[in-house]
């Protein structure tokens, strides 16, 4: 009896079930930078668009693999100016009718080595890159001293405490996309000054400005050994995210208000690790998101924006988490909305609560056409009784100066030196043109350039497009140009 009982057991044994996996057993997972991944960079200095001239720069982002940051942000990387290239003819007919004679050239730059924080220089190699149109600033070593804010009147302390969050949200990524329309405000003012000096010269150096933000991809991939994963911490993987939570993603898909259309597909890539309140890993580093755009408006005459809305339904976990817990192969549905963005247009961006976005320009584009006016009506002011002199009214120095100015930068201010009708052409020429990109042209479109940095928050449910709700206003990079 006996004996056949240990037979039976025996042959029962292959189909008893596996033992149930440990909490507390290691795992190991290789840590590796995939091949196009982006090093966010932005310049050390000043580097002259000249063909080899050495770049330095610092990384703006840390880099992140499934879990962990491999390199921390601010480590300085070294490469050079590959290649200048003409710019397009469009720009190179716009700048002449400003009057900056120079030949354009817009230039290529690519990285190599980097030193990391153990001392270790580690080499590398991305592709040519082009400068973005954008000046990230450093935060200063001592923060000014804030006022505290004022109480929310409708959510108390709860609605206080996520306003701020949302606060901090978008301007992490505001503080990268700050433009040359930013003169007053903010440090560097000498240096915006000389750059606005500069560009009125009819021909001048060129040179790209530091703090220019750089994305330039990794050529090949990067490895940096394995690490070891509890078992235990791994419970979330691949679970729904909690309500209000907010994921760093990449953008893969490019849009722009102007081209994209409703139903159109949008994928995106997770570059930062999300984690639950437990500290237990949600969604690593490399999670694929996929959605829809939903409104898609091109941009208007009158300074009437581009608007642009999209959300994301799908979550694929990269093969490294399938791996580990095969569970999560299957694709997972959640909804996430934009919760702040960068822009890689010229004007920044403005998200509301509903995760649309509409380019942001300031209502002070209309200093220029008043300033514009000032300035042509001196030019044409040629009486010669309002110059104490008989017949001084060829000697309107100022006057031809400033209008020439207004209309063709140094140039025309040394051209309408000839007659008082050429200084007064060009103020008129000036006055008009300020007129038309100010208040006339065609607004802003919302742009997000491949790789464009956003963050997305999860758990909230869009409302429809009826109900979106955008609030218009602009800005001006020039108070007498565009």
């Amino acid at each position: 009896m006996n004996l056949l009982l240990a037979s039976l057991a025996v042959s029962l044994l292959p189909f008893a079930p596996p033992p149930a996996q440990d909490s507390t057993s290691d795992l190991r997972i290789s840590l590796m930078v995939p091949q196009g991944a982006p090093l966010r960079l932005y310049l050390t200095g000043r580097i002259p668009k000249r063909a080899g001239a050495p770049v330095q720069a610092k990384l703006l982002d840390p880099v992140f693999a499934f879990d962990r940051e491999v390199i921390p942000a601010g480590v300085v990387v070294e490469g050079a100016v590959s290649r200048v290239t003409p710019v397009r003819k469009w720009q190179r007919a716009r700048a002449i009718l400003g009057g900056d004679f120079t030949p354009l050239r817009g230039a290529q730059l690519s990285f190599r080595s980097m030193l990391l924080p153990d001392g270790r220089t580690l080499a590398f190699h991305t592709t040519e890159a082009v400068p973005l149109n954008s000046i990230y600033t450093p935060p200063p070593s001592k923060p000014r001293k804030q006022k505290p804010a004022p109480a929310s009147q409708n959510g108390g302390i709860l609605g206080t405490a996520k306003q701020t969050a949302k606060d901090r949200a978008t301007g992490a990524i505001n503080a990268r996309t700050h433009g040359v329309y930013d003169l007053v405000r903010g440090p560097n003012k000498k240096e915006k000054l000389v750059d606005l000096f500069w560009s009125k010269l009819p021909y001048h150096p060129q040179y790209v400005r530091r703090g220019t933000r750089i994305d330039a991809p990794l050529r090949e991939a990067l490895a940096f050994g394995s690490a070891t994963l509890r078992a235990g911490d791994l419970t979330r993987l691949g679970a729904e995210p909690g309500a209000d939570s907010v994921a760093h993603v990449r953008l893969l898909t490019p849009l722009d208000s102007a081209s994209s259309k409703p139903g159109e597909t949008v994928e995106a890539v997770v570059s930062a690790p999300l984690f639950s309140a437990e500290h237990k890993l949600i969604l690593p580093e490399g999670t694929r998101l996929t959605g829809t755009v939903v409104v898609a408006k091109k941009a208007r005459s009158f300074h009437r924006s581009g608007q642009l809305r999209f959300n994301f339904q799908n979550i694929e976990l990269p093969k490294e988490a399938t791996n580990l817990r095969p569970a999560t192969v299957a694709p997972r549905t959640a909804q996430a909305i934009l919760s702040a963005a960068e822009s890689s247009g010229t004007t920044p961006l403005r998200v509301d609560s509903e995760g649309g976005v509409q380019a942001k320009e300031s209502k002070s584009r209309f200093l220029a056409p008043a300033i514009a006016l000032v300035l042509a009506s001196r030019a044409a002011d040629n009486d010669a009784g309002h110059h104490h002199a008989e017949g001084a009214g060829d000697a309107n120095v100022s006057g031809r100066t400033m209008g020439g100015g207004l209309g063709l930068g140094m140039a025309g201010a040394a051209v309408s030196q000839t007659s008082r009708w050429v200084g007064m052409a060009f103020g008129y020429y000036g006055l008009a043109w300020s007129v038309y990109s100010s208040v006339v042209a065609r607004g802003a479109e919302v742009q997000f350039a491949r790789d464009a940095m956003m963050d997305i928050r999860f758990g909230s449910r869009p409302a429809p497009p009826a109900l979106m709700r955008f609030t218009a206003s602009t800005d001006s990079s020039d108070p007498l140009k565009p």
